[in-house]
C-alpha cells in the first residue's frame, strides 16, 4: 500500500505561464434555444463503494463524463445515477448535475460523492465550497475536505515535497484550458489556486522501447482549492505535465498500455451532518499494470 502521508511543505514554487502561443482558437458549441436534458441510462456500470440515505459515493471509471453538456449530451455519470436512484434527479442546483458536489475530469478516475437530497447537497456544497465572504487565504487552507490523487508525471520535480500558488483563469484562446496568470499580469482576472504534492516513486525506463527512455515519477497530489484542471496545469506548469494528458502534455511516446492520463483520485474525507467519512479507492487495473511495467 503506498503511503498516505502529505506533508504540508514550506516550499512554494512559482511558476511560467504554459499557454501554448500558436495554440488555435477553439470556441465552444452553444446554442442557447435547445437545452439539454438529461435522461436515464440503465447501460452505464456504477461501481458504488459506499452510500446510505444521504450519500452515494462512486469509484468513477475513467472515459466518461461526470455530467452531460452541449457536445456530449449522453452516456454520462449523470444520466447512470438517475437510472438506478431517480430520486435524486431533482436534487441540487442545476437539472444536469443532479445531486453533484464535485466533479472529476473525464479521463480521471476516482472517488465521487453525490448527494441523495437537498438537505445534504446543501450541506455538502458548503463544505467543498465555502462561502464569497470567507477570505481567499481561508479558502485555499479550508481543510474540511481533503482529496488526494495518484499522479505519474513525466521527469523528477527538483524537490520532493512541494507547494504551487498561483491563480487560473479560462484561456482566451482555447476554451478548454486553463492558464496560470503570471506573476504582474493583471488583464486576466485568475482565481486562487493551492497544491501540495509529494514524491511517492521515481521510475527510469532504461532505453525500453515501451517507455521511449524517459524518466517518471509517480506523485502524491493534495489540491485544497478545486479549480478545474487545477492538478494537471500545475504540474504541467512545473514542466512535470500528467503522463497522458492530451490538453497541457506534449506529444510524447506513452507507456505501454496507457490509453489515458494518469491521475486518479484515490482518497477523500469530509464531515457530513455530525459524522466524519474516509474512502480511499485502489489504482484501477490499467494503472496499476502501467507501474509494474516500470518497475521492470
Amino acid at each position: 500500500m503506498l503511503p498516505l502521508s502529505c506533508a504540508v511543505s514550506s516550499v512554494v514554487e512559482r511558476f511560467v505561464d504554459i499557454e501554448e502561443a500558436r495554440s488555435p482558437i477553439l470556441l465552444p458549441r452553444t446554442n442557447m434555444n435547445d437545452p439539454i436534458k438529461i435522461e436515464p441510462d440503465f447501460n452505464i456500470p456504477l461501481n458504488v463503494v459506499y452510500e446510505d440515505k444521504d450519500i452515494i459515493v462512486l469509484n468513477k471509471q475513467s472515459g466518461i463524463s461526470v455530467h452531460p453538456s452541449i457536445n456530449e449530451p449522453l452516456g454520462t455519470i449523470a444520466n447512470a445515477l438517475i437510472a438506478k436512484y431517480p430520486e435524486i434527479k431533482n436534487v441540487g442546483e442545476d437539472p444536469i448535475r443532479p445531486g453533484i458536489v464535485h466533479r472529476l475530469d473525464k479521463d480521471t478516475s476516482g472517488l465521487l460523492v453525490i448527494a441523495r437530497n437537498q438537505k445534504t447537497f446543501e450541506f455538502l456544497k458548503k463544505e467543498w465550497h465555502p462561502p464569497a465572504s470567507t477570505s481567499e487565504a481561508s479558502r485555499a487552507g479550508e481543510g474540511k475536505v481533503v482529496k488526494k490523487y495518484l499522479a505519474l508525471v513525466w521527469g523528477s520535480p527538483k524537490k520532493e515535497r512541494g507547494e504551487i500558488v498561483s491563480e487560473l483563469t479560462r484561456s482566451p484562446k482555447d476554451f478548454r484550458k486553463r492558464v496560470v496568470i503570471k506573476p504582474g499580469k493583471k488583464t486576466l482576472a485568475g482565481k486562487l489556486a493551492v497544491t501540495e504534492y509529494k514524491v511517492i516513486k521515481k521510475f527510469s525506463a532504461r532505453g525500453g522501447s515501451a517507455f521511449g527512455g524517459k524518466n517518471y515519477s509517480l506523485l502524491e497530489v493534495y489540491p485544497k482549492t478545486g479549480r478545474t484542471h487545477q492538478i494537471r496545469i500545475h504540474m504541467a506548469s512545473l514542466g512535470h505535465q500528467v503522463v497522458g494528458d492530451k490538453i497541457y502534455g506534449k506529444k510524447r511516446q506513452m507507456p505501454e498500455g496507457l490509453a489515458r492520463q494518469f491521475l486518479h483520485a484515490y482518497y477523500l474525507s469530509f464531515s457530513l451532518f455530525d459524522k466524519k467519512l474516509a474512502f480511499e479507492a485502489d489504482l484501477p487495473d490499467d494503472l496499476k499494470k502501467v507501474l509494474t511495467k516500470l518497475e521492470k
